[in-house]
């Protein structure tokens, strides 16, 4: 199939690549003229295991542009892929996705059938507001009767730093529409992954025992719904870990032992029951505010939601208030911080708690040292301003430091010389903020050793 890809992000760019590497004629559409001589060049503007690797293999089926009107023109199915912002009262924004459609429908060809599919994350009832602007765009310029365009939700469920993985094994793919034809075409766009007849990329094979997705058939509202419905629902399972893991500091449990006992229950499951700093990341702090704003709006209150944002907010503080109780005070201390991304493998540093931790600990006075594999650029940006030193080598980050938080589980980490580590700070105190290291094998390396939820 022809296929216009609208914006270039995560969600887009890996899309569009999965896409062409399936065989579809695939043009990605960005305004950005860096990002598109980036990606006219094979290089990817975000960081995403194996998505250059992708763009390569997926050769003249990938072309980049950066008109709307000229890439739609032959486009049999057109996916908007583009941002929606927080707004001030955690509402999103969907100008962008708005703005997208109508350039679409400035450029669709009569007498043609399109399908415009909506990826981006948008509050129930946009597509009804997108097929009205569509239809308003059409209706002036005289077309409206001759072109039909077919207006359906496709919300995406990937995961940063699995993206490709999520998207050419996923769970599920919803596709929410009121006619039966834009379940067919977009059945037609993602059959090869419905019925898993590619051949994987070399570099990502199918997983073992990996069952055929389905594909959700519903209307629009309720796939916008399972989109928030289901971050929300994620988000609140981490959040309530984390309430967990403070009771068992009280208490004298092991919040890991007791995560893995509730996982092997089928009806609560393992996945998102690590205790750490919190959820952050471009999709749950801003899909838990939506949804809330959504309720506001409808004179309706949804106090777990509001819960599990007001968990995950204090879970920072408990992280400073530890080094504050075991230092007697952090400020004047020099304290170290691994990892700045809001989860590993990616460079994405967006809501990321790290960089809240980093922020708590400059207000109160600490000289704050940082350290990340691949997101200090952007770790930069957002810390401007304030006074942290960023170090290439974590090694050289704890020389002479009074303590060390592990803030993001790069695996990189895991396998620091955490003897060396202690051997060079003037108080060796750990503060593993995602319990990633055994606390006595940290003990017998020279650690005074704090995790979260651990009580010895």
């Amino acid at each position: 199939m022809n296929v216009t890809v609208i914006g270039t992000g995560y969600v887009g760019l890996t899309t569009g690549a999965a896409l062409a590497y399936l065989g579809h004629r695939v043009t990605c559409v960005d305004k950005d003229p860096a990002k598109l001589e980036l990606l006219c060049r094979g290089k990817s503007p975000v960081h995403e295991q194996g998505l250059e690797e992708l763009m390569s293999l997926a050769g003249r089926n990938l072309n980049f542009a950066h008109r709307i009107q000229e890439a739609v023109k032959d486009a049999e199915v057109i996916l908007v892929a583009v941002g929606t912002p927080a707004k001030s009262n955690g509402e999103a924004d969907t100008q962008y996705v708005e703005a997208a459609a109508r350039e679409v429908a400035e450029g669709l060809k009569k007498g043609r059938l399109h399908c415009l599919a909506v990826k981006s994350t948008v509050p129930v009832g946009t597509n009804r507001r997108v097929s009205q602007v569509v239809r308003r765009v059409l209706e002036a310029r005289g077309v409206g009767d001759k072109t039909t365009i077919l207006v359906v939700s496709n919300p995406e469920f990937l995961r940063e730093g699995r993206a490709l993985h999520c998207t050419f094994y996923p769970d599920r793919i919803v596709v929410g529409a009121e006619q039966p034809e834009g379940v067919d075409m977009l059945r037609r766009l993602y059959q090869r992954i419905l019925e898993q007849t590619f051949d994987p990329p070399p570099f990502l094979p199918r997983p073992e025992g990996y069952s055929l997705p389905p594909l959700v058939s519903t209307d629009p509202t309720s796939a916008e719904m399972i989109k928030y419905a289901s971050n929300a629902f994620l988000a609140l399972k981490i959040s309530f870990i984390n309430e967990i893991a403070g009771l068992c500091e009280k208490v004298g449990a092991d919040v890991t032992e007791v995560a893995r006992g509730m996982g092997l229950d089928p009806r609560i499951g393992s996945g998102f029951l690590a205790a750490g700093l919190g959820w952050g990341g471009s999709c749950f702090p801003k899909d838990t505010a939506a949804l809330l704003a959504m309720a506001e709006e409808h004179a309706y209150t949804m106090p777990i939601v509001s819960a599990s944002r007001e968990v995950n907010s204090r879970q920072r503080y408990r992280i400073v208030e530890k080094l504050q109780e075991t230092l007697k005070g952090v400020r004047g201390r020099v304290i170290g911080v691994l990892g700045l991304a809001f989860k590993p493998g990616t460079d994405d540093v967006r809501e990321s708690p790290a960089l809240d931790v980093v922020r708590i600990l400059v207000e109160r006075g600490a000289h704050v040292r940082v350290h990340d594999p691949v997101a200090m650029d952007n770790a930069r940006r957002a810390l401007e301003g304030l006074e942290v030193e960023f170090f290439r080598d974590p090694y050289a980050l704890v020389s002479g430091a009074e303590a060390l938080v592990l803030a993001t589980e790069w695996p990189e980490y895991r396998h620091l010389d955490l003897a060396r580590l202690a051997g060079t700070m003037c108080t060796p105190v750990l503060l593993d903020g995602r319990n990633l290291f055994d606390p006595e094998e940290a003990r017998r390396a020279g650690w005074t050793y704090m995790g979260i939820g651990r009580w010895a």
